[in-house]
């Protein structure tokens, strides 16, 4: 994202790479390619649930080009008969979290007060036991090949619900505040983050039905559970 020409620079590697990968795939007899794209691919903010068939509308670089790798894969299914599965994910969570995750788990553990109180969205999420789980049932399922797939851990939360839940596993209280939403945005654009509020403040929701009705797929973890890991990986580190 830092790159001179980042179009670019996904394209090498999420486009190019992921095409090469494939046919090499192929070409070695491999039968099935599961390819992790992104929950970007169909846009970046829904209160109503993104689903397969939604119009792709990705708006960064990143998630351009993972619609087009998405293309190229199905290009390239067609020509060798290599079964494809497209798996995209909203934010996977876990041990070793980056990005606004761990900014929160470090302002939390800090306290720090967060200017998050009046903020009323919803986000699905995915912690990394459940993506696996849902990487290997694309892998192995019949029903699987030549499909689309939305998924989460199963339960939406709010930011200052995250927080809150972040401080019970922390053992910190949440420190919230409340400041308009549009305001919060505006700050954040002062230094470069506008990006990264919106994130917090927006709301993001999947909708995993198709998965779990063809592939008979249920998370193994709920969202507190997976909650609970990450921030216990998170202490263990800091100490």
């Amino acid at each position: 994202e830092t790159a001179d020409d980042p179009l670019m620079t996904f394209r090498a590697s999420n486009v190019a790479g992921t095409g090469q990968l494939a046919r090499q795939a192929a070409t070695a007899g491999v039968k099935r390619l599961v390819f992790v794209s992104s929950i970007k691919v169909n846009g970046e903010e829904t209160a109503t649930g993104f689903n397969e068939g939604d119009t792709p509308a990705p708006q960064d670089p990143y998630g351009q080009t993972k619609w087009e790798a998405e293309q190229i894969l199905s290009q390239i299914s067609n020509e060798t008969g290599l079964e494809t599965v497209i798996v995209r994910p909203p934010l996977v969570y876990g041990p070793g979290v980056k990005g606004n995750l761990a900014r929160l788990l470090s302002w939390v553990e800090r306290g720090v007060p967060l200017p998050l109180a009046g903020i009323c969205n919803a986000r699905s999420l995915i912690g990394i036991d459940n993506f696996t789980n849902t990487l290997h049932a694309c892998l192995t399922h019949p029903a699987a090949a030549g499909r689309t797939y939305l998924v989460r851990d199963g339960e939406d939360i709010s930011t200052p619900e995250l927080v809150r839940r972040l401080g019970h596993h922390l053992d910190k209280p949440a420190r919230l505040f409340a400041l308009p939403p549009l305001l919060l945005e505006r700050l954040a654009g002062l230094v470069g983050r506008r990006a990264d509020a919106q994130r917090l403040t927006g709301s993001l929701i999947v909708d995993d039905s198709r998965i779990r009705r063809e592939l008979g797929w249920l998370p193994p973890r709920t969202l507190d559970e997976g909650l609970a890991l990450m921030t216990r990986a998170w202490l263990n580190s800091a100490g």
